[in-house]
């Protein structure tokens, strides 16, 4: 259920946008989302059409690309993408990872009219 108030994160900083840049209108929204935020995009799509109704946002479309998960192995110095759920490292099957990507989420662009 945390969509939603990413949602409304997401919207605020739509309207903050619009006051800053007097836009009529969103057309487009980009985020990126990295995969362990645990972040459904199709709860965070259907909470934006409903919360944006009436908004310089109202109609947008949301784009959302999910981010990999990157390590770092502390063993072997292996340094790459790893699948979700499997938190050794490929090379060496190290667990003495650290996890440089993938807990990303923000908004990255906005298509304004």
């Amino acid at each position: 259920m945390h969509e939603l108030s990413v949602t409304e994160g997401i919207l605020k900083i739509c309207k903050d946008e619009e006051k800053k840049n007097n836009f009529k209108s969103i057309k487009e929204i980009r985020i990126k989302v990295g995969e362990l935020t645990g972040l459904v995009p199709s709860c965070i799509d259907y909470y934006f059409n409903v919360i944006s109704k009436d908004t310089v946002a109202e109609g947008a479309k949301l784009i959302v690309e999910k981010l990999p998960i990157k390590i770092e192995c502390r063993e072997c110095l292996y340094e790459g993408e790893i699948p979700k759920g499997n938190y050794t490292c490929p090379k060496c099957n190290s667990y003495k990872i650290k996890i440089k990507n993938g807990k990303e989420f923000y908004v990255d662009s906005l298509e304004v009219e």
